[in-house]
């Protein structure tokens, strides 16, 4: 197969294209159109992701959930019998997955249980808009929004299919969910000394 570089205005790309370009820079595919992801992320982006993966990598050990952080490809849609029918393939900045059988040596293959997004002034717009609605679409049970600037996190639990917000909490607030029972994060610590 002939590696190319993907028309960025044509919007039917699948995971089979997306597996054939050879291009510099890491991209997504959100329903078969390709974003391409910022440039290296923020040192404060990386710190706050880095902190949090390693919280609940720690939470994790011995259970039988796992987390994986970015670059992480997880496939999501309706038809996972080929390549060429899967049109979303996304790399979250962290993902839980708790079903062994959705994982294989490319990734995730459905939705994960939780996922976290980190946003970045340059990808606002499309994890808050774009990735919401694949995210609900998929059946990502919870998905986090964490903005490292205004030291916020908003939780969207899918209840009967939609996403319910949780309200916008940040230090002093703790988050928790019921999908890993015991897991705290504090987010006074979490957000401590991001800027030093």
């Amino acid at each position: 197969m002939e590696l190319r570089e993907p028309d960025m205005s044509y919007n039917d790309y699948s995971y089979a294209d997306y597996l054939s370009w050879n291009i510099p820079e890491m991209v997504e595919v959100i329903k078969g159109k390709v974003f391409k992801m910022s440039a290296a992320p923020k040192r404060i982006h990386q710190k706050l992701s880095g902190k949090l993966f390693i919280k609940i990598g720690v939470f994790l050990e011995g259970k039988n959930c796992e987390v994986y952080d970015a670059p992480f490809d997880v496939r999501l849609g309706n038809d996972y019998s080929k390549n060429e029918n899967i049109y979303t393939v996304v790399q979250p900045d962290i993902c839980v997955i708790c079903d062994p059988s959705k994982l294989d040596e490319a990734g995730c293959l459905g939705a994960p249980d939780l996922i976290v997004e980190i946003l970045s002034p340059s990808n606002s717009k499309k994890e808050l808009q774009n990735k919401y609605e694949v995210y609900e679409e998929s059946g990502v049970k919870e998905y986090w929004v964490i903005s490292p600037e205004a030291e916020t996190v908003l939780v969207y639990t899918l209840v009967n299919g939609k996403y319910k917000a949780s309200k916008l909490l940040t230090r002093g607030d703790k988050v928790s969910t019921p999908i890993l029972p015991g897991l705290i994060i504090d987010l006074e610590e979490l957000f401590e000394g991001l800027n030093d």
